[in-house]
């Protein structure tokens, strides 16, 4: 193999890794994503990419689009519901404590 072969090799894989990276953050971070959630999508992903040689770009498109179809489709409706109501719940509490730090000066 060509050395300029390999690092046309070298540099897709890199952008291949950086795609997944992305992709699984951006998965995890949608609501009601658990760590079996993100499992089975990388393995339904890398299987495809394995089975037609594409890359993951061309076969899905945008990382974090994509994450956000995947966990419309594998999460149930009632649990993202539960997981948003929860973290604007969180968000809520946060932005009280912030504010409550930056008057006493904590």
């Amino acid at each position: 193999m060509a050395k300029r072969e390999q690092t046309t090799d070298a540099a897709g894989e890199k952008d291949r890794e950086k795609w997944m990276a992305r992709f699984q953050v951006r998965l995890a971070m949608q609501p009601g994503v658990d760590r079996a959630v993100v499992l089975r999508a990388v393995k339904e992903l890398t299987a495809h990419c394995a089975d037609t040689g594409e890359h993951p770009r061309s076969a899905f498109g945008d990382p974090d689009a994509y994450a956000v179809q995947v966990a419309a489709r594998l999460v149930p409706a009632d649990r993202a519901a539960r997981e948003r109501r929860r973290n604007a719940g969180v968000d809520a509490i946060d932005s009280v404590l912030k504010r409550a730090r930056e008057v006493t000066g904590l």
